[in-house]
């Protein structure tokens, strides 16, 4: 037969075992340094950037006087839509700039509706060229 101090140190083994094994299971419920939305979120990004610089610069051949420069170079808009989805991130990320400030000073009354016509055909041109350079 086993003595009571045996069965208590048995326990008290036991017992050890069920704590240890519970302290993994406590530790994964803590919050991690970087959750995972975050690390979702951050993958999303760039994904996010290029979409709103892309349509940053679509937004500004589409317009009024996007069509006109269009139409004057004898260009297909549809040809342009397609080049500006291969233009690299940083290329893409350059001509949007310039497509908001364009819109932004023209809608400030800045520059004419010559001067922006200009930097459309100019943006075209960037489009064009860059596609045909990969």
């Amino acid at each position: 037969m086993h003595s009571p101090l045996k069965w208590s140190v048995s326990l008290l083994g036991l017992a050890a075992l069920f704590v240890a094994a519970g302290v993994p299971a406590r530790a994964q419920d803590k919050p991690h340094v970087i959750s995972l939305g975050d690390l979702s979120k951050d993958a999303a990004h760039p994904a996010q950037t290029r979409q709103a610089n892309e349509e940053a610069v679509r937004t500004l051949l589409s317009s009024d006087q996007g069509q006109k420069a269009l139409k004057s170079a004898k260009i297909d808009y549809q040809k342009v839509d397609k080049a500006i989805g291969q233009l690299k991130d940083e290329d893409l990320a350059r001509l949007a700039d310039r497509s908001r400030q364009a819109q932004a000073d023209f809608a400030a009354g800045r520059i004419s509706d010559r001067d922006l016509l200009w930097i459309i055909l100019i943006a075209i041109a960037i489009v064009v060229l860059a596609v045909a350079l990969r």
